[in-house]
């Protein structure tokens, strides 16, 4: 069971994975997503049944999500329920006062630090790590919305003493993936993991040898495929919320957790270079 051994939970991982299914496994995610009670007391069978596909369809999804059968995906559903997330923001709706408003989406967005902290894998985040740790070259690449997070990475980790670099332009990333080498990480930034400009550079910069770190909300979206790290934030974020906050609060909060472990293996380059920066702009301050 491969998964759950890292923390993830169940129905999160299928959320993660969902637009990497087929069409016919897209059926059993939609009939577990929103019936997880009645799968805890069903069969194979009867699943296959419900969902309208066939029993190797059931067996090909289960797999596909990292159990080694039916039996042990239905355990792991069965102990999310356990102690089940509670949707305690509700939906926002135009009469709500503005208190319950501030109440709603901090909740929703509380809940979304939760869920990436349960996406989280610690081989991942090590590998992320190591490579961070012992490469020269940092660069910190997003399009759009994760160009902006790519551009927070790049300032957090050059206060803490690395060589680093970001690009938010496609053809400037697509330039610098073009001259990247082995002493390089390349830290690619998407929500959707489908971004084309960024994903053809990612495939440049793997191509000269360079690490490939990813920061996304899809396990399996194509940016992953060249990937020698995935990290993944989770937040649901509809085509019409690109860009929403709760998805770049999620991405910040893996950051955060990144570049905190990066600082506590190097702590006395690390204080070093803080205290560089900090006395660089000092006189710059009232």
């Amino acid at each position: 069971m491969n998964n759950q051994s890292t923390g993830a939970k169940t129905l999160l991982w299928i959320e993660s994975h969902y637009n990497s299914l087929t069409k016919t496994e897209k059926k059993v995610a939609d009939l577990v997503l929103h019936n997880k009670e009645k799968v805890v007391y069903s069969s194979v069978t009867d699943l296959a049944e419900m969902a309208a596909t066939g029993e190797t369809t059931v067996l090909r999804f289960c797999r596909k999500l990292g159990f080694r059968g039916f039996q042990e995906f239905k355990l792991a559903v069965a102990q999310d329920l356990v102690s089940p997330n509670e949707n305690v923001h509700g939906k926002i709706d135009e009469n709500d006062k503005i208190e319950d408003i501030a109440q709603k989406m901090t909740s929703s967005n509380s809940q979304a630090l939760k869920d990436t902290l349960s996406l989280l894998q610690r081989k991942e985040l090590q590998k992320a790590v190591d490579a961070l740790l012992s490469k020269k070259r940092i660069f910190f690449f997003g399009v759009a919305s994760s160009g902006v997070t790519a551009m927070d990475a790049h300032y957090r980790f050059m206060r803490l003493g690395f060589q680093t670099f970001c690009a938010s332009d496609s053809h400037v990333i697509a330039m610098n993936c073009a001259l990247t080498g082995p002493e390089d990480v390349v830290f690619g930034i998407s929500t959707s993991g489908s971004t084309k400009d960024l994903v053809d550079a990612i495939q440049l910069a793997d191509a000269n040898g360079a690490t490939i770190v990813c920061l996304t909300n899809h396990a399996r979206s194509p940016i992953t495929q060249y990937a020698d790290a995935v990290l993944l934030a989770s937040s649901k974020e509809t085509p019409l919320q690109g860009g929403a906050f709760a998805s770049k609060l999620a991405q910040i909060h893996v950051l955060d957790i990144l570049s905190t472990i990066v600082a506590l293996r190097r702590k006395e380059e690390t204080f070093q270079a803080i205290e560089k920066t900090t006395k660089s702009v000092v006189g710059k301050l009232y």
